[in-house]
């Protein structure tokens, strides 16, 4: 059995006793079942990840840490995704997956034909529920880094200062393979892949990529749903790329 591993928003000390946020008390000591004494794995993003075992004082649960551990599970490369909103369950479905993959940020657009409309409160319920979709993601695949979660925009907003590296948005007319236009792509900056959300991206949004140097890309001969199209774009391109994991 793995030894369960939790992300603590906070500095953590490279050795002695460190109280557990609520929700990871709470997830640790009523989900999981831990007992005193049972080995677990820290990790607060900065990098590496702290191996300690668990202690409970009253209604409080704390870190034994032990040793810090110098290690990174992250691809050798930059891949950025910016998604077009998705209906449904659908974007948690892509921000799990796609951290799983090694994604470094993940950009949700509000795009012209994005079905899934939010704004007020619904749009702080849903964001905040994506950015727990990440760091649990993070914690199941044994990454030591939760990627960066943005608030929704529009694509004209996310490409005012355009991200550095390759702009590539996948389009099923393109007539430019995705091994072609990864053929210069290197580590930093690495690559931006846009995707658009079930009804594609308008003309206009088109139009706006081009003018901020988006290169079109098709990846083989079908259409791939937007809940697809990302993930395989990014599988894909770290493959392509040869940025294989790094070693723990």
């Amino acid at each position: 059995m793995s030894i369960p591993r939790f992300y603590v928003p906070a500095p953590l000390p490279a050795s002695g006793h460190h109280v557990l946020p609520e929700d990871v008390a709470h997830h640790a000591g009523r989900v999981l079942r831990l007992a005193a004494g049972d080995p677990i794995v820290l990790f607060d993003g900065t990098g590496g990840e702290y191996h300690a075992s668990l202690g409970f004082d009253g209604k409080r649960a704390y870190a034994r840490i032990e040793r810090h551990v110098n290690c990174e599970r992250e691809l050798a490369g930059t891949l950025r995704l910016a998604q077009g909103i998705a209906s449904g369950d659908k974007m948690e479905w892509i921000v799990e997956k796609a951290v799983e993959l090694g994604v470094a940020q993940i950009q949700p657009i509000a795009a012209q034909r994005s079905v899934l409309r939010l704004q007020g409160e619904r749009l702080d319920k849903r964001l905040a529920q994506w950015r727990r979709t990440a760091i649990a993601a993070a914690e199941q695949c044994g990454r030591n880094r939760v990627p960066a979660l943005a608030a929704p925009g529009s694509l004209a907003q996310y490409l005012r200062e355009p991200p550095a590296g390759a702009l590539l948005l996948c389009h099923p007319d393109a007539t430019q393979s995705l091994g072609d236009a990864l053929a210069h792509v290197r580590p930093e900056p690495g690559a931006t892949l846009l995707v658009g959300p079930e009804g594609g991206w308008s003309d206009e949004e088109l139009a706006i990529a081009a003018r901020a140097g988006a290169q079109r890309v098709r990846f083989g001969s079908r259409v791939l749903r937007t809940e697809t199209a990302g993930l395989a774009l990014l599988a894909a391109s770290a493959a392509l790329l040869g940025w294989q994991d790094q070693e723990p």
